[in-house]
């Protein structure tokens, strides 16, 4: 059984935090692409026209339910031999985005199906156009109520990114196994990276949960 060295941890950190920072970066672009891509299936699965709602449901279920790690690898794998080919960390920001914005789609979904109908009715009574109404009226209550559930798609992202190393992106577990495979040491690289997921994951949870006792005020 091989013996706790905080000389080793010290000697492996820079490594390690060079991967929290990617995994980091992965998980910011990740969450900008999944809260933009979802919004828009949000609105498109209320279009009037099924031509819109059929493909974009079709979708959103086929990504939803297919394992995020398969759909890494068919954008990292399969798309190069249709000619698309991405760096890997921008690869797994793309499929983080893809994959969560099908969740992301359901939290507005939620937000804006709780906006009092009296909004709509009132906007409406106004005359405002309907652009007018869903930017000026809608959203922004519907964004407030949503805040604590997309953040918690973040974390949810966020201890997801290991999967990337399965694609060579450079993010903690990947520096952990590689720093393991030539030392032959898995017990602190391992340990470390875990130390670090809870370190920044639980407080943030925490944070959230403030937040949204604040918000349902």
């Amino acid at each position: 059984m091989n013996n706790w060295s905080w000389s080793y941890v010290g000697e492996i950190m820079p490594d390690i935090l060079r991967g929290l920072w990617i995994t980091v970066q992965a998980t910011f672009y990740g969450s900008l692409v999944s809260f933009a891509l979802g919004l828009v299936w949000a609105l498109a699965l209320r279009a009037p026209s099924r031509w819109v709602t059929w493909p974009v449901s079709i979708f959103v279920e086929f990504v939803r339910n297919t394992p995020l790690l398969v759909q890494l690898f068919f954008l990292f794998f399969v798309l190069p031999g249709w000619g698309l080919t991405f760096a890997p960390l921008t690869t797994g920001v793309i499929g983080l985005g893809l994959h969560y914005s099908t969740y992301t789609s359901e939290v507005y979904r939620a937000g804006i199906d709780g906006v009092p109908p009296g909004q709509w009715e009132a906007a409406t009574a106004l005359s405002l156009p309907r652009r007018r109404i869903w930017i000026a009226v809608i959203l922004p209550q519907a964004f407030r109520r949503v805040v604590p559930a997309l953040g918690n798609y973040v974390i949810a992202m966020f201890k997801d990114t290991p999967l990337l190393a399965g694609i060579t992106v450079a993010d903690m577990l990947f520096q952990a196994n590689s720093i393991s495979a030539t030392t032959f040491d898995y017990l602190e690289p391992i340990t470390v990276v875990g130390v670090l997921f809870v370190v920044i994951s639980y407080p943030t949870s925490l944070l959230l949960r403030a937040l949204e006792r604040r918000l349902v005020r």
